[in-house]
């Protein structure tokens, strides 16, 4: 493992800790998700917003520019935070520090998980994973800052 994943995985696992809620109910869905649409207007980014708790969607918020490939690169990313219970990127990256990627060794079905970054798990205090936050349509990295920076101001 290079310096530099190991540099990446110890920072994607330390937001991972430090971005735990106290609550989440489904206004602060709409909070989260209007905060998250407002984000992506200032930098001008086309990209797909959605909130999940339990499988049942909160939230959801294409910006123009977007597309229904979109919604299918969200729905991915999304269960391989509901199966790993940790965000997408961090998952995908531990892979590709083996000198491997997810496709090739998840043994997981590509059409349905993409460990790419953008899904990142909503931790509650005490209960654990109950949902996801998530975007699709910058590049891997930019999908995780944005719900990062998102969650980072709403709490």
């Amino acid at each position: 493992m290079t310096v530099e994943a190991t540099a990446l995985i110890a920072e994607i696992e330390a937001q991972e800790r430090g971005l735990i809620l106290t609550r989440f109910t489904n206004d602060d869905a709409w909070r989260l998700g209007a905060l998250l649409v407002d984000l992506a207007r200032e930098r001008e980014a086309a990209v797909v917003a959605d909130i999940r708790r339990g499988g049942h969607q909160l939230f959801h918020y294409a910006l123009p520019g977007t597309a229904p490939d979109n919604d299918a690169w969200l729905d991915r990313k999304c269960r391989v935070v509901d199966r790993y219970l940790e965000s997408s990127y961090l998952v995908g990256t531990r892979f590709r520090a083996k000198g491997t990627t997810f496709e090739a060794s998840s043994r997981l079905d590509p059409d349905r998980y993409a460990a790419h970054g953008g899904a990142f798990p909503l931790r509650v205090e005490g209960v654990g994973v109950i949902g996801t936050v998530a975007v699709s349509g910058l590049p891997q990295a930019e999908d995780h800052a944005l719900v990062v920076e998102a969650l980072t101001r709403f709490m």
